[in-house]
């Protein structure tokens, strides 16, 4: 048990050592102040370029809301069907893939709506889910100097937007104030790739894809269309109608077939000024697209300004349904243990996994030998007291008082000759004088207390109390002169073990 406490309290320490070690060591990371060059966007942040106040303003409103850290694939699975508004706030810290983007617009294209909100969309071209090309344009740069906390720096010689028309989107909304360099959008019609081929339509087959255009049209109905793309675009403006049916008999009607991809209506200018486009949308599919050109109008720093908390309550919340910001191209994805992700920056990992190193080091060492195998120590566990105590009991029980009294006085005429410089076998008489001239001892005393020793040795009847006094009268003759006979004894029987 000693020698289990001695490690235990040895691995103690040494776990003690390695604590102190690694806090002594640890240097804590410097948080980098925001700049507008390398914004924080995300909704965890709570510094002047990210959004948390935005978030967590939506979510002690009532609004359902939530930090998206999956993959956007999830959004195809049953996690996703309960999202209805995917946001993605400023150029993220993970670029988007090719797969990622695919899975989006297909996505978008089954009914969600994706709100996009930054200044540059060259990592995500939007364009790609529309027959217009949307192109962003951006007239100051921000300095690294700048302070994205100070509106007067972000906001100077700035005027406030107004919105270009009553929409859902600019409802309750009487200007909008941006920062210097919010970016303007300006759009262009894409010119279709289109072949014409004549083709029989049958009569009963009248529908199209959901994300296709028609692939049947009279001429009436491309004048039609072509009347309403000179009108100006509003909000409520949906997918073309479908063809009218073709009549049995009729001729057979000019189709126009473009490539496969999706349609979009044309795209609806909510806040705009004298620069182009600041927030404007379009139908993608079932879904909806909205494109916001400055983040700052969101960030914790912007979004007091002028009506910027409201426009961006419209454009989240313009549809019922769960609101999921993007956090996983933010860097804030679930991609390890949550435990490891609490302990991440902190000295306990190290600390944990030196400790984990320490007992499979420890387990190790007892494992291997290190020499030949030997016997454990045989240690006599019996008190040298024992026999002593077996004895006398058995002396006391058979009633051997002269036995008892013969160990004793045997021992001590041999100390007591000793003593007196003669031998062992000399007469009493001779022993006791030859004591009594060394010591104050009276002969006569020492030469009865013999004779009465030698008298019960040989066979004189004596009870239990006569053999006690005879013993004490021993032992306090050997105190008197010093002999000490229990001592030698002691450190004799010591010596021999």
């Amino acid at each position: 048990m000693r020698q289990r406490l001695t490690i235990i309290l040895t691995f103690v320490v040494i776990v003690g050592v390695l604590v102190v070690i690694n806090t002594v060591t640890y240097v804590k990371d410097e948080k980098l102040a925001d700049t507008e060059i390398n914004p924080n966007r995300s909704t965890y942040h709570s510094g002047p370029t990210g959004a948390r106040a935005l978030h967590d303003f939506l979510s002690e409103s009532g609004y359902k809301v939530m930090r998206w850290r999956e993959a956007p694939e999830k959004l195809l699975s049953d996690t996703g069907t309960s999202v209805s508004t995917f946001v993605v706030i400023g150029s993220t810290k993970l670029p988007f893939s090719e797969d990622q983007a695919k899975v989006l617009r297909e996505w978008i294209a089954r009914g969600g709506v994706f709100v996009l909100i930054d200044r540059d969309f060259t990592y995500y071209d939007p364009s790609g889910m529309s027959h217009w090309v949307f192109t962003s344009r951006t007239f100051d740069f921000p300095a690294i100097d700048i302070n994205p906390g100070d509106a007067t720096q972000m906001t100077e010689n700035v005027n406030a937007v107004a919105p270009v028309q009553p929409t859902r989107l600019t409802h309750n909304v009487a200007s909008v104030m941006p920062s210097r360099y919010a970016a303007r959008f300006t759009i262009t019609a894409m010119e279709p790739k289109a072949t014409a081929d004549t083709t029989t339509a049958p009569a009963t087959s009248t529908a199209t894809p959901e994300l296709a255009p028609p692939e049947a049209a009279t001429p009436e109905a491309t004048d039609t269309e072509a009347d309403a793309e000179d009108d100006p675009p509003t909000f409520e403006e949906e997918d073309a109608p479908p063809p009218p049916e073709a009549g049995v008999g009729e001729a057979p009607p000019t189709v126009i077939r473009r490539e496969a991809e999706p349609v979009s209506s044309a795209p609806v200018v909510h806040l705009a000024d004298k620069n182009g486009a600041l927030l404007l949308d379009y139908v993608y599919g079932r879904g909806r697209v909205i494109l916001l050109s400055d983040p700052y109008i969101v960030t914790n720093a912007g979004i007091r300004a002028n009506d910027n908390l409201q426009l961006a309550i419209n454009v989240l919340t313009s549809y019922d349904g769960l609101i999921a910001f993007d956090e996983y191209h933010q860097g804030r994805g679930i991609t390890r243990n949550a435990f490891a992700s609490y302990f991440s920056g902190t000295p306990v990992l190290a600390i944990a996994a030196q400790i984990v190193i320490l007992v499979l080091l420890v387990l190790w060492t007892n494992a291997r030998r290190f020499g030949r195998p030997l016997p454990l120590p045989h240690v006599d566990r019996r008190s040298s007291l024992e026999f002593v105590a077996s004895m006398a009991e058995l002396q006391e029980r058979s009633r051997a008082y002269d036995l008892a009294i013969e160990n004793i006085y045997s021992r001590t005429r041999r100390v007591l000759a000793r003593y007196a410089g003669v031998n062992y076998n000399s007469s009493r008489s001779e022993i006791a004088q030859r004591v009594a001239a060394r010591s104050t001892i009276d002969a006569h005393q020492l030469e009865t207390l013999m004779r009465e020793c030698e008298e019960t040795i040989n066979g004189e009847p004596i009870n239990w109390r006569h053999a006690v006094d005879l013993v004490k009268r021993l032992r306090e003759l050997e105190r008197k002169l010093g002999l000490r006979m229990r001592s030698r004894d002691a450190r004799q029987a010591a010596e021999n073990i």
